[in-house]
C-alpha cells in the first residue's frame, strides 16, 4: 500500500514539474499552445488532421529552438 502512495506522489511531483516548466516558458507545445490550435479547429480555420500535423511540427522543432515538449517536462520531473 505504501508503494502505490509513493507512485502517486511521484506522479503529482512530475505534473507539478511539467506545470512549472510551462509557466517558465520552457515548453514548446504548452497547454496554451494546444488550446490555441484547438480554437482554430473549432472556428473551422483548420481541420483536426491539420492541427495534429501542426502540433507534431512544433514538437519536432522544440529542441532546435531550445525548448522541450510537455512529455519531456513530465519525464524529467
Amino acid at each position: 500500500m505504501q508503494e502505490s502512495r509513493t507512485r502517486f506522489e511521484a506522479a503529482i511531483e512530475k505534473k507539478r514539474a511539467q506545470n512549472a516548466a510551462e509557466a517558465a516558458g520552457e515548453v514548446a507545445d504548452s497547454h496554451a499552445v494546444r488550446l490555441a490550435i484547438m480554437a482554430r479547429v473549432r472556428s473551422g480555420e483548420i481541420t483536426l488532421a491539420q492541427a495534429q500535423s501542426e502540433l507534431k511540427k512544433i514538437q519536432a522543432k522544440a529542441q532546435s529552438i531550445g525548448l522541450i515538449t510537455r512529455q519531456q517536462a513530465f519525464s524529467r520531473g
